[in-house]
């Protein structure tokens, strides 16, 4: 088999709007806001929602695996203010993500993401030697709930985020 292709992300600074088709970005609001469009839109309620702290080491920015959850949103953000990458692609009815509309977003440790049902994802990714994630999913979405597409197997494709 011929060496897998790598193809590069540069990661932008994720914001409201161009994170929008794949879920939300979440950010400090004054206490006593009333709930709105701005708020995390969740969808748990096919299941037990499950919030953790998971600790994650460097896995380096590279990957070839990306996984979407079709029963839940999920949220993700990181512990003690340290930036974080993620690829994404948006939903799709296919079992494969378009691979046109994968991007990368670097996260800053002051917010947390929203994905939407079905948004490919991969990561977090980090350079530090740790971060701690909270994590909002479904109590099973890792058993249940996990669809993932290898490119390298499918398409002999690598990414790395930059």
């Amino acid at each position: 088999m011929a060496p897998a292709m790598l193809n590069r992300l540069t990661a932008q600074l994720v914001t409201p709007t161009n994170f929008q088709s794949y879920g939300q970005v979440i950010s400090a609001r004054s206490d006593g806001k009333a709930y709105d469009s701005t708020d995390a839109q969740l969808v748990l309620h096919n299941g037990l929602p499950r919030f953790y702290i998971m600790r994650l080491q460097q896995r380096g920015r590279k990957f070839h695996t990306i996984t979407r959850h079709l029963q839940c949103t999920q949220c993700l953000g990181s512990l003690a203010g340290k930036e974080w990458l993620l690829a994404v692609a948006p939903p799709c009815d296919s079992a494969q993500p378009d691979l046109d509309k994968v991007a990368a977003f670097r996260v800053p440790g002051d917010r947390f993401i929203k994905l939407e049902i079905g948004t490919w994802h991969a990561g977090p990714y980090f350079d530090h030697d740790f971060v701690d994630f909270y994590n909002l999913e479904l109590s099973d979405t890792n058993i249940n709930d996990h669809d993932t597409y290898n490119f390298l197997q499918q398409a002999n494709l690598e990414w790395e985020i930059v």
